[in-house]
């Protein structure tokens, strides 16, 4: 049985990702298409989630589908049933697994033995519906993002990874300012380079801004590294991003911060709550996104 999944940016094609957001528009438009009547969509988290969780919980519901929200405690996963098990098994049941967890081999995993589309929902390595959802919410204002450039301030997390891929896809300028020893993974900012995409990687978060059309930070500790926030604190604390980085950006700039957010460490609460944050219009729009890739692959 054919089907897709969907844990990288990059298993779409350019053309893919436009067709997705010309769905997602029609959602947020007109509201959502009953694909998923009859379906059901397993919810598999194993991280915590606020608005991953949610958008994913409505969105499957509001597309006629039934959503099943599984944690490890709640399920036979806590006491170590196989996932290459776990995957056949959701296989039998379910139209699609949507999963966040720590790994990237462990969704790889869930992919390689499940018979349905399996959505990343996070890894440590990658988070491409939140910035699938956020090429999205640019798009939406700006028009096409080819030859924009988008700043990265900060940590060379996951959602760091996502950004690089998109930009190999959507043809913008990524500038990422990250301190030495949290660049991003070496392997994806290779091979989005070999791939023609411009990439460039600084210390300075003002030169990384210089002109941006978006200015996008995160956390400085994600889930599972608290124990490094006093070490991360140190690294970032010239990170910040504040209304005079904000000023070196383009004029008609956004902020963009994928939430939860510490107010005070990686941004002040002054950009936070500017006119110039769309950090809102961000969340809402994960919604949408999301939708439309799960009608994207259960319609392949």
């Amino acid at each position: 049985m054919g089907h897709r999944d969907f844990l990288a940016i990059t298993d779409l094609s350019r053309e893919e990702i436009q067709t997705i957001f010309s769905r997602a528009r029609l959602h947020q438009e007109s509201g959502p298409e009953t694909v998923l009547a009859g379906r059901s969509v397993v919810l598999l988290f194993e991280k915590a989630s606020t608005r991953t969780r949610i958008s994913f919980e409505v969105g499957v519901a509001r597309m006629g589908g039934h959503p099943i929200v599984l944690t490890p405690a709640g399920s036979q996963i806590a006491r170590g049933e196989p996932l290459q098990d776990t995957a056949r098994v959701l296989s039998g049941y379910c139209d699609c697994i949507v999963m966040r967890t720590y790994g990237h081999e462990r969704i790889q995993e869930m992919a390689r033995w499940a018979d349905v589309p399996v959505i990343n929902a996070l890894t440590d390595l990658l988070h491409p519906c939140q910035v699938l959802a956020d090429c999205f919410t640019l798009q939406s204002r700006f028009g096409s993002l080819e030859g924009k450039r988008v700043a990265w301030i900060g940590d060379g997390n996951n959602m760091a990874n996502s950004w690089i891929n998109a930009a190999s896809l959507l043809d913008f300028e990524l500038a990422l300012a990250c301190p030495a020893g949290y660049e991003p993974d070496a392997g994806i900012m290779d091979a989005a380079r070999a791939g023609g995409a411009k990439i460039t990687l600084v210390r300075d978060p003002a030169e990384a801004a210089q002109g941006a059309l978006a200015v996008n930070t995160d956390v400085w500790a994600s889930m599972g590294q608290e124990e490094e926030a006093t070490l991360r604190m140190k690294a970032f604390r010239d990170y910040t991003v504040t209304e005079a980085l904000m000023d070196r950006a383009a004029g008609d700039a956004v902020f963009m911060h994928c939430l939860p957010a510490h107010r005070g460490e990686e941004v002040t609460e002054e950009v936070l709550e500017s006119a110039r944050s769309i950090i809102w219009e961000q969340a809402k729009n994960r919604l949408y996104v999301q939708e439309a890739v799960m009608a994207f692959l259960l319609q392949q």
